[in-house]
């Protein structure tokens, strides 16, 4: 069983940044991820990290402006979130063993955290 803890949401105007940081209980071996879902919008995957922090993946939209790290010994897992645009506004949910079949899945779910850019 895994628990996980997002924290770090907030409101911040375009341009800005974001570190959001989710605390892992209980097996930390998985690969670990970050999803988001806007209001009326399907849940959208945007970044994942293997399980040694040796490869990181991310959406398109996100390349270049967001990073996925973690900390083994911290059992913490981070998305450090650059140069924001409204369009990141979202709940962002920290997930544990992400998967892809015919779209992303994850066995574990945080409860969330709401991260709103103004323009």
């Amino acid at each position: 069983q895994v628990q996980l803890v997002e924290s770090g949401g907030g409101l911040v105007q375009a341009g800005g940044s974001l570190r959001l940081s989710c605390a892992v209980s209980g097996r930390s071996t998985y690969a670990m991820g970050w999803f988001r879902q806007a209001p009326g919008k399907e849940r959208e995957y945007v970044a994942t990290i293997t399980n040694s922090g040796g490869n990181t993946y991310y959406t398109a939209s996100v390349k270049g402006r967001f990073t996925i790290s973690r900390d083994n010994a911290k059992n913490m897992v981070y998305l450090q979130m650059n140069d924001l645009k409204p369009e990141d506004t979202a709940v962002y949910y920290c997930v544990a063993d992400p998967t892809y079949g015919t779209t992303w899945d994850a066995t574990y779910w945080g409860q969330g955290t709401q991260v709103t850019v103004s323009s």
